[in-house]
């Protein structure tokens, strides 16, 4: 390690969504759009779900902490992608990348788990609706819910000290809108294979095994709403999970596609298309998703427009 330090990479720099100049006013307006919405839809379904009673369910109190995961989420690469728009040269510091990944990472793999909790609240709403309440009380959705965010901050913190633990000398050019470890392990200088295993080794613990534990999940709800003798119980069992299983899908479908592919098949900027999927318009759609086939919730929100409209 003596001597490295003359030529270590202390800064890097982002290449950004497109190199297109006369792009980027429109690429701004369009991902502040996309950013004030993800803030307010999900500032909004939170504050919706907290002054409803009626809305006072686990499943909404996961729901409330899933759009808390988006908005950190989302605020962890929008506002810095945005201010580097307008810039000729998007640098980032050494520590300003590595924080930036470790809240992404933290952020991505604490919404793996909540959606792996929220199946399990399905399951157990349809397989035992009644021990419901004895099973999943508040007391224990509490305690899944700092589950959830304690194992994402663990394997953030093992994928971001793995991912910046190793030896930068020369290339600092990260093709992309914000620090994300593939590219960065790829500008190493030294061998990174134990580094690299390390962050798929935390990816599967925690990403892999939410999405299979969801799965296994949805197997017992299938089998269980199939069992269920009228067609009315088996449609409204299925419409409760409905937009789980939307969010789902789109969220682990297209975080698999980038982080679990050999490099050679896949381009860049099929991989950049993707992660602005994932990680820009999944946390606004999610609010959406939830809330547009959901009744509780817009029956929540025609309450709350009469209150406004004939205050007590």
């Amino acid at each position: 390690n003596m001597g490295r330090n003359d030529t270590s990479v202390i800064i890097f720099i982002l290449q950004g969504i497109s190199d297109q100049p006369e792009m980027q006013v429109i690429f701004f307006l369009l991902f502040l759009g996309i950013y004030v919405m993800t803030l307010t839809w999900n500032l909004g379904l939170t504050v919706l779900i907290r002054s409803d009673s009626q809305l006072h369910s686990p499943m909404y109190f996961f729901l409330s902490f899933l759009s808390f995961v988006d908005i950190c989420y989302s605020s962890s690469i929008s506002p810095r992608m945005l201010s580097d728009f307008f810039l000729e040269e998007k640098t980032i510091s050494f520590l300003a990348c590595a924080t930036q990944y470790f809240f992404v990472a933290w952020m991505a793999l604490a919404e793996c788990c909540l959606l792996a909790i929220m199946a399990y609240d399905r399951y157990v709403a349809i397989y035992s609706p009644l021990k419901y309440s004895t099973i999943i009380h508040l007391p224990i959705c509490g305690k899944l819910v700092a589950g959830a965010y304690m194992a994402g901050c663990l394997g953030s913190l093992v994928q971001t000290t793995a991912g910046f633990h190793i030896h930068f000398c020369g290339p600092n050019i990260i093709n992309h809108f914000f620090c994300d470890i593939p590219q960065i392990i790829a500008l190493s200088c030294s061998n990174p294979f134990i580094n690299q295993i390390m962050v798929f080794v935390a990816a599967v613990c925690i990403g892999l095994f939410s999405f299979l534990f969801v799965i296994m999940s949805y197997v017992y709800i299938t089998v269980t709403i199939l069992k269920m003798p009228s067609a009315k119980g088996r449609a409204k069992a299925f419409n409760t999970c409905a937009s789980h299983l939307t969010a789902v899908t789109l969220f682990f479908g297209t975080a698999f596609s980038v982080y679990l592919h050999p490099n050679s098949g896949h381009s860049q900027h099929l991989d950049k298309v993707l992660s602005v999927f994932y990680a820009i318009l999944i946390p606004m759609l999610n609010p959406l998703i939830y809330s547009l086939r959901n009744k509780e919730i817009k029956d929540a929100l025609k309450r709350l427009m009469k209150r406004r409209k004939f205050p007590q």
